[in-house]
């Protein structure tokens, strides 16, 4: 009999798909990427994508890992999935789609929709709630789908997201991961299982239970590969599906948090900071903590919705040098940054950035705009993009601030992941912002990492999740705080970056009535 002793974790992201081979002690044995367009747009603040882009990435990368790497499929104890939050697919009986998956990034909203009615309205309108509940029952793609496409939602068997789809296309079942249910959707964040029928949920997204998959907690069984995913994709048929949870969830495990105190930070095209915490903590109130990758806890999460996304931003706007650049190096324009503020001092000689570019629902709100004061004559591109990189630490600050206050169990060393994670600059002003020891996993693919952390778990290959982190998580380089650099942080963070949305949210809201943007 064949050793299997290898972990096949797929990680379904917004620009490209991995598929990665783990060992037990969590190296990387074998990684193969294939990158797409994120979306489609056919028209403003649209974004879609063909569900089979997705599966079409997953047979290709699967495919290449045999061939290419050389991978021996017979050593792969078990498969994973791990996928950006918030996608969502309809299909019918045959879980063919029936439009486009509508992604995360899509912006549209549903107007004109009758509000929460009987005692959950009341409730709601004596708490001053109810303009909350109208804005989540506006946000809710269903809600979209069921107003301006009837003749799709009459059609539609199963509402999926994008990892319940994938899992269909492995395993040929319904079934999805409680790990990975963070979207617009009746589920119960606190018992982690579809809300019960009296929850005022139903009336928000109302739509049938039928239409939606069973859930298994992370580790858990959600079906075998059938011959037809293995006929496309080359795994071999028969071996375990194991229910992994969404890509956030995922990195924090995968970055070896298991406790309230080490904060992770992900630096991705959003920007958050997550804690891991037994028990059910809203550190925004009405704002639920999603699932873990872990069964029996929560990932407390704040969230800077276009996080470094604004690298993206900067470089499109101002980077046209180190584009140019990058092509003559045969390197990406985002490596070239740091050489840009190397010698730009910490603060940015007074320029600071609030870093609300997309507006919140509640952090900070939906009135929200960026801001950037302070500017000099002295100031240059340089000093702009590092008042980016400072901005997100502080936003990134606060929300961990407001996590603290609300576990009541200081955080006491960060770990760092996402593609911000490579810039040394950013390192290191996140250590002086925090003032606080500041690590990088051993390697860069943390989600797929946690992804295999719950297969390892789920297959008994490691008795439980603290020894399968313990053994599958290694830190990788450390930042220390500059005490000196920390003193002129903190400073200009309560002094001025505190003070900041306060001072400024009247205007916003101003400008919002005047232009109405954000709508």
């Amino acid at each position: 009999m064949e050793n299997k002793d290898l972990l096949l974790a797929i990680d379904n992201g917004t620009q490209s798909l991995r598929a990665l081979a783990f060992d037990l002690d969590g190296q990387l044995v074998a990684k193969v990427r294939v990158p797409f367009s994120p979306y489609f747009s056919d028209h403003p603040g649209w974004a879609e994508q063909d569900p089979d882009v997705f599966w079409d990435a997953l047979c290709q990368a699967c495919q290449s890992l045999w061939h290419d790497e050389g991978l021996d499929r017979n050593r792969i104890a078990g498969v994973s999935v791990t996928t950006q939050r918030g996608t969502v697919i309809n299909v019918d009986q045959n879980g063919h789609p029936l439009r486009p998956a509508m992604l995360w990034l899509d912006q549209r909203k549903t107007y004109g929709l009758p509000p929460v009615g009987g005692a959950w309205g009341l409730l709601f309108k004596v708490l001053r709630m109810d303009g909350t509940i109208a804005y989540l029952q506006r946000e809710a793609e269903a809600n979209w789908i069921r107003t301006h496409q009837p003749e799709i939602w009459q059609k539609t068997h199963k509402y999926l997201l994008l990892s319940g789809y994938l899992t269909y296309r492995l395993t040929g079942e319904f079934a999805d991961s409680t790990g990975c249910c963070v979207a617009y959707l009746p589920f119960d964040y606190k018992n982690k299982r579809w809300a019960p029928s009296w929850d005022w949920k139903w009336q928000g997204i109302p739509l049938d239970r039928g239409i939606l998959p069973d859930l298994v907690a992370p580790g858990e069984r959600l079906g075998h590969i059938s011959a037809s995913a293995a006929e496309a994709t080359g795994i071999p048929a028969g071996l375990p599906l194991i229910a992994a949870a969404a890509d956030k969830a995922c990195e924090v495990i995968g970055s070896g948090s298991l406790t309230p105190n080490i904060g992770c930070l992900s630096y991705g095209t959003t920007a958050t900071i997550n804690v891991t915490s037994p028990k059910y903590v809203e550190a925004i109130p009405l704002l639920p903590p999603y699932p873990s990758a872990i069964p029996d806890a929560y990932t407390i999460e704040v969230q800077i919705f276009r996080g470094y996304w604004m690298v993206s931003w900067f470089k499109e706007e101002f980077g046209h040098p180190e584009i140019q650049q990058a092509a003559l190096e045969g390197t990406e324009a985002e490596a070239l940054f740091d050489r840009l503020i190397e010698d730009v001092p910490a603060g940015s000689m007074g320029l600071m950035l609030q870093p609300y570019w997309t507006p919140g629902l509640k952090s900070p709100g939906p009135e929200a705009k960026g801001a950037v004061l302070g500017f000099g004559d002295v100031h240059t591109r340089g000093h702009l993009y590092r008042s980016i990189l400072e901005g997100l630490a502080y936003a990134l600050r606060e929300g961990s601030e407001r996590i603290q206050k609300r576990t009541k169990i200081p955080i006491t060393e960060l770990r760092v992941s996402g593609g911000g994670s490579q810039s040394r600059m950013a390192m290191q002003i996140t250590a002086d912002v925090f003032g606080l020891p500041t690590s990088r996993p051993h390697l860069y693919e943390t989600s797929g990492l946690g992804a295999a952390i719950d297969l390892a778990v789920g297959l008994g290959l490691h008795r439980d999740f603290p020894t399968a982190v313990r053994t599958m998580t290694h830190i990788g380089d450390v930042f220390e705080p500059n005490p000196e650099t920390h003193a002129l942080y903190d400073a200009l963070y309560r002094d001025v970056y505190k003070k900041m949305y306060k001072k400024l949210k009247p205007l916003y809201k101003r400008i919002r009535e005047i232009t109405g943007y954000p709508r």
